[in-house]
């Protein structure tokens, strides 16, 4: 009796590693590391390897380079994915180098998406690597500046791989065609839609190519257009890994471009968050952020509009809520600029956070209780509705000891301008509430020479009305 799987065709190896480089001239892009008299072909060149670690998106040769590397050398190649492994792992690896150095071999140790391990884990390379037992290459799509350890940071080279350019994908894209459906034919729309969806990732564009062979066949669609790509692809998202770089590097960009009052590039990269499979509410929560930080005082509209359009997305979802993100984003782009306020606050939480604990001046305390009062408590307050123009002229609202010092300075743009006549204006009332207390002051004490304390209380000071009558009943027990 026949096996019964034997009529079962063979799993076919994916495209992408049937098109994998042989070679360092088949590898696509990176000219700016691969090119003549470039860092890696200058190692290529010498056979000399060193450590490094090869920093860029996903499905852009860092695997491949690891692999041309051990054959351009010389040596063996043993893999490990963080995803995957462990210390156990890494010692295994180790004792194989072991093993390879005692026959006169050398290893290059590959470790994808290197970020992933923890720092002890990192760390169980370090001795082998001083030591010359391995050469390690370790491939990551996050700022190793951050995700990799000083220590092993220090011991290897960094190389940035970019993303796959147009010309590069055009090229990876006929070789493709001519090796997995030299007979399926493109249209020049089609293969430009293929090209955009791979966003610069190789990888995927092999993946892509041979999704849309599958369904070609299957429709007996031949050529393939533009419109059959869109109804037989789902939609597939841009390269985005939500908290990863390329995610800090995109809201950064937004908020910048919201900062510059540029609205057309805020809009881009808006939608290419959105695109990418941000959270619309996050946006929101930074959109909240750069009205508060950005445009502050010089549009108070712009927090209303930035709270309004979340409100709104959660109501409504998307993708209509999406609307009125990118409407408040505009108004952002578009308003007013100031960011006194973010200023004033970051300059007087330094100062609280360096300075003592100082007690709050006897006129601004409260005083519930005939305690409190008898204790001044409250005395000599200026309610400021009594006074003209509601504003107590010269009174001082800071501890004792404190200068004005000034953290608030209000730009001339938008409603700030306003705010800031109106403060100069105050500025000026209380020079003069000053002046006229200190003339006032000098003749006081001429005409008291005893120098009893209670004859110089300045005469502008009063009382909150009714002050005197509040809790007359007894302690207030609140």
């Amino acid at each position: 009796m026949s096996d019964l799987f034997e009529a079962l065709d063979p799993p076919q190896v994916p495209l992408a590693e049937r098109m994998r480089p042989k070679t360092l001239d088949e590898v696509a892009g990176q000219a700016h590391l691969l090119g003549p008299g470039k860092p890696l072909r200058l190692a290529f060149e010498s056979r000399r390897p060193h450590s490094m670690i090869l920093w860029g998106p996903p499905g852009v040769g860092k695997t491949t380079l690891a692999r041309l590397m051990a054959r351009g050398f010389d040596a063996d190649f043993s893999a490990l994915s963080a995803v995957f492994s462990g210390v156990k792992e890494i010692r295994e690896a180790i004792q194989q180098a072991q093993v390879a150095k005692a026959r006169g071999r050398h290893t290059i140790l590959f470790v994808d998406e290197v970020h992933r391990f923890n720092k002890a884990q990192q760390d169980a390379f370090l001795p082998y690597v001083e030591q010359g037992l391995v050469t390690f290459i370790g491939a990551t799509t996050e700022n190793p500046s951050f995700e990799v350890n000083s220590a092993l940071l220090s011991r290897a080279a960094v190389y940035v791989l970019e993303s796959l350019d147009a010309a590069a994908m055009a090229q990876l894209f006929e070789r493709a065609h001519a090796i997995s459906c030299p007979e399926l034919g493109f249209e020049a729309d089609a293969r430009e839609r293929l090209i955009g969806f791979a966003d610069g990732d190789a990888r995927r564009l092999m993946n892509l190519i041979e999704q849309i062979q599958v369904a070609a066949e299957t429709a007996k669609v031949n050529p393939v257009t533009a419109g059959f790509v869109d109804q037989a692809l789902s939609r597939n998202l841009r390269r985005f890994d939500k908290g990863g770089e390329a995610f800090y590097d995109q809201i950064s960009a937004l908020h910048k471009s919201v900062r510059g009052s540029d609205p057309d590039a805020s809009l881009y990269w808006l939608c290419r968050m959105l695109d990418g499979g941000a959270d619309p509410l996050y946006l929101g929560r930074r959109l909240i952020r750069m009205a508060v930080e950005d445009i502050g005082l010089a549009d108070p509209r712009a927090l209303d509009m930035a709270l309004n359009a979340c409100a709104t997305y959660e109501r409504l979802g998307s993708p209509e809520g999406e609307l009125a993100l990118a409407q408040v984003t505009i108004f952002l782009a578009c308003a007013a600029k100031s960011n006194a306020a973010y200023k004033a606050y970051n300059a007087a939480r330094a100062f609280v956070a360096s300075d003592g604990s100082r007690p709050v001046p006897l006129h601004l305390r409260n005083a519930p209780t005939k305690l409190m009062k008898a204790l001044d408590y409250g005395k000599a307050y200026r309610y400021a509705h009594d006074e003209p123009e509601a504003y107590a002229a010269g009174e001082n609202y800071l501890p004792d000891g404190i200068q004005p010092p000034g953290w608030y300075q209000p730009t001339p743009r938008g409603m700030e301008g306003r705010i800031a006549e109106k403060l100069t204006h105050l500025r000026v009332l209380d020079r003069n509430a000053q002046q006229r207390n200190g003339e006032a002051f000098q003749q006081n004490a001429r005409q008291n020479p005893s120098g009893d304390p209670a004859s110089r209380q300045d005469p502008t000071k009063k009382r909150t009305p009714g002050e005197e009558s509040l809790n007359a009943g007894g302690d207030d027990p609140s």
